[in-house]
């Protein structure tokens, strides 16, 4: 997606007055939240510049909260305001183009220019500062905690501008060396030349093959844009006959980067998947995504594929191995735009997936009506077998699940809810849990009066149903009207008891991401707490064992912002219990992350439990934090320095 384009104007003066705006403001700030996301979707870095681009990652996360707090109060922006945002658009798009190039470029070109590479970097800033700076927060509605968050990341960017990093001097010498000596010399320089392509990770086939096509299109790229002057050549040359260097070291016989047609190709039939950027593919697959789709871990993975993970039963991430919280799909449309612009500027044409084998469908299709007739038959032999072939079915594919659906199967499971047989219960919360996984299916089964059912699994059914009765009201509480009702008919209570139970490690989770989620939900703030939420959360944090400190704190966080909640959950000893998190140094990132959240939303509403807290030399905690912490750290850091010195 092309950047915002601004009207005429010196661009040492971005609050001009006059104004042809070529988009509205919503739109303006939707695309700006669309760049910076699609900016951080690069997640690895050549070597070279690896430091610069975690710094521009870093500072992208901090001008997210001034994106986000506009969109939503969406205020009518000035010329003055429309223009800055204009310009931070330009700026935001620079940067997007920096990383992806930091991100799947040639990795000799970028050793070799580091020098102009780094002064991109510089431009980008200064780019950003120019927008940033004198922004109308007052006129924008922004909240003072982004607006000091922005200035001070807009006084880091100033004395960015003026820090003169060195290169790798080792890197630039040995480069230097290598490239000044002559043909006959070359016996001489396998020692420099084997600790470049380690430094510069070029030794396996992999590595080299990947090179030799970024170096291909960065040939391209010049001759497409006619630069053909003698210094582009003599660098071109240089690129390439480095490259054949390294392939001589590593034992491979490929030397025609310039060789033939070096246009990229037309199919991905035919094109090494090496030259496609690593986002771009499915880690299942490993082919390029044509529906991406974000899981609960925040990874992306092809629809088709993950789909298929799931219905098989797993749930758990296949590339963090997290558990996941839920089982919903949200399409990526920004990754999907950058695959779409990218096979289209290289002429590349998607595969077309073959369909699914038909028979097994076709077969399923009859089996359902009679499965779902047989789960209302009188006789119990009957209804156990029907009932667990839905399990298997419902978890097998989406089209199982509308056929289901499409039958009458969730009328006829949730009559079975009620049946005394445990392991028929078992199966059938299992099969909603499954089915729940559509969200039309979802409005389906609440507005069947299944809540109160699966509320009553949870409370007395296997503690495999338990498990997974949790499971269900998480899945049907991602709707608002299915919050409230889950709350009102009492389910907050025992998804409290499975979390302080002896259960599994597995059933303790689902329980409490249920009641995270219900909790969102500013009625169940308070049911929670009368059904002893709090002492439950504690036990679960002093289980090391256990692992869910975020989660529990999480659920802390919400809660702390409820005054009824907050009075129970404000005590000295709580205060203490998140110190310690915050000093440990065992402790990780994250868990120092969320200690912070908590602390500084009880020490806002009662100064005596931050005066409390920093009794134990919080202070240089929070400095150490504020430098190297987590992004959302750093931010509550900073803020409670600024609540501390007020006090």
């Amino acid at each position: 997606m092309p950047p915002p384009t601004l009207p005429p104007s010196s661009p040492d003066d971005p609050a001009e007055p006059s104004m042809g705006r070529e988009m509205d403001d919503e739109d303006l700030v939707e695309e700006l939240l669309v760049t910076v996301n699609s900016a951080r979707a690069f997640a690895e870095f050549r070597r070279t510049q690896r430091k610069e681009c975690a710094n521009l990652l870093r500072w992208l996360q901090l001008v997210l909260p001034l994106l986000e707090e506009l969109r939503d109060a969406a205020p009518r922006l000035t010329d003055d305001a429309y223009r800055r945002l204009a310009l931070l658009g330009r700026a935001l798009a620079a940067a997007r183009r920096l990383l992806r190039s930091c991100h799947d470029g040639s990795k000799i070109y970028l050793a070799l220019e580091s020098e102009t590479v780094l002064a991109k970097f510089r431009d980008v800033y200064e780019k950003m500062h120019s927008a940033l700076d004198g922004m109308p927060y007052a006129e924008l509605a922004i909240s003072d905690e982004v607006k000091e968050q922005v200035e001070l990341m807009n006084a880091q960017l100033t004395r960015c501008k003026k820090r003169t990093d060195t290169q790798d001097m080792e890197l630039s010498m040995d480069l230097m060396v290598i490239l000044q000596n002559k043909e006959e010399e070359r016996n001489a320089d396998r020692a420099i030349l084997e600790r470049l392509a380690k430094k510069l990770e070029l030794q396996t086939l992999a590595e080299l093959r990947a090179e030799t096509m970024a170096i291909k299109k960065l040939i391209n790229d010049r001759n497409n844009n006619g630069d053909g002057q003698h210094a582009v050549a003599d660098s071109t040359r240089q690129m390439v006959d480095l490259l054949n260097r390294f392939k001589e070291i590593a034992g491979v016989d490929e030397k025609d980067v310039l060789g033939g047609d070096v246009s990229m190709p037309k199919s991905l039939d035919k094109c090494p998947s090496l030259m496609i950027p690593n986002d771009f593919l499915c880690p299942i697959t490993l082919e390029i995504m044509t529906d991406p789709v974000i899981v609960a871990s925040g990874q992306t993975y092809e629809r088709r594929s993950i789909q298929k993970w799931m219905d098989s039963g797993e749930r758990t991430c296949p590339k963090s191995r997290q558990p996941l919280a839920h089982l919903s799909l949200a399409p990526n449309y920004a990754l999907k735009n950058l695959i779409l612009q990218w096979c289209d500027k290289h002429m590349v044409e998607l595969q077309k997936r073959e369909p699914e084998p038909a028979a097994e469908t076709e077969e399923h299709k009859e089996d359902i009506p009679s499965l779902v007739e047989g789960m209302s038959s009188i006789h119990p032999d009957v209804q156990r077998k029907a009932v667990k072939k839905i399990r298997r079915l419902s978890k097998e594919c989406p089209e199982n699940r509308t056929l289901i659906a499409d039958n009458g199967g969730i009328p006829a499971l949730i009559g079975l809810l009620a049946c005394p047989d445990k392991k028929v219960q078992e199966n059938t919360v299992t099969s909603l849990l499954n089915l729940s996984i559509d969200d039309k299916n979802k409005v389906l089964i609440a507005r069947g009066g299944a809540i109160p059912l699966v509320i009553e699994i949870l409370r007395n059914g296997t503690p495999e149903a338990q498990e997974n009765s949790a499971a269900t009201l998480f899945s049907l509480s991602m709707l608002d009207e299915n919050k409230a009702a889950i709350g009102s008919l009492g389910g907050l209570a025992p998804l409290v008891e499975l979390l302080r139970s002896s259960g599994t490690a597995r059933g303790k989770k689902d329980a409490a991401t249920a009641i995270f989620n219900l909790v969102l939900s500013p009625q169940n703030k308070a049911r929670a707490t009368q059904a002893g939420i709090v002492p439950a959360l504690l036990k679960v944090m002093d289980d090391k064992g256990l692992g869910m400190v975020d989660e529990a704190l999480s659920i802390f966080l919400l809660l702390s912002s409820h005054a009824t909640c907050r009075a129970e959950i404000g005590t000295t000893a709580f205060v203490e219990k998140l110190v310690r998190l915050i000093k440990d140094g065992n402790s990780t990132p994250k868990n120092k992350e969320c200690a912070l959240s908590v602390l500084l939303e009880l020490g806002t509403n009662n100064r005596a439990l931050l005066v409390h807290g920093l009794r134990f030399g919080l202070h240089e905690d929070l400095s150490k934090i504020a430098k190297n912490g987590t992004s959302r750290a750093q931010r509550k850091a900073n803020l409670l320095i600024q609540l501390a010195r007020k006090l």
